[in-house]
């Protein structure tokens, strides 16, 4: 399903962008959010999103929070969200203090079972799927990113154009 949108930790601009009569629908899921509602993928129909499997332990996944943040508060009002996936197990109190330690401020969502990230046949830590406002899946991107480097910047932008 997702193998020829696979792409292992490029540069943005190098990015495979699955073309749009080949891409697939993203498996929708519901599960818990960090403050203790559930959330889905159809929350956020009509959105770009940028779905992120990620672990507190993970430290590709630290390095590129920042920058998901960045891009989040940049373009949220333009239809954008960053849904970050945390497959950390256990007490969501890791969870919490990661959030408070960067400031995050876009949806997390748990999944400590991996019953997600399974579902998405997410192997490696940080992977990210970017998701068109149809709610198809345009690419993959295996490992971290800088997601306000300028190639960033320029992806985000024409995924938003009209």
């Amino acid at each position: 399903m997702f193998g020829s949108a696979a792409q292992a930790a490029a540069p943005l601009n190098d990015l495979f962008i699955v073309p749009e009569e080949e891409r697939h629908a993203a498996p929708d899921f519901v599960i818990e959010d960090l403050r203790g509602g559930t959330a889905g993928l159809k929350d956020y129909k009509g959105k770009v999103v940028l779905l992120n499997f990620w672990a507190t332990w993970c430290m590709p996944c630290r390095a590129e929070m920042p920058s998901m943040e960045a891009a989040w508060k940049k373009y949220k009002e333009r239809g954008f969200v960053v849904v970050a996936v945390s497959v950390d197990e256990g007490s969501k109190g890791r969870i919490e203090t990661f959030s408070r330690l960067f400031d995050l401020s876009f949806p997390i969502l748990m999944d400590p079972e991996s019953k997600v990230s399974d579902l998405y046949k997410v192997s490696n830590m940080p992977t990210s799927f970017l998701i068109d406002r149809n709610g198809k899946i345009i690419s993959r991107i295996v490992g971290s990113d800088d997601w306000a480097s300028p190639e960033a910047i320029q992806l985000v932008e024409k995924l938003l154009a009209p």
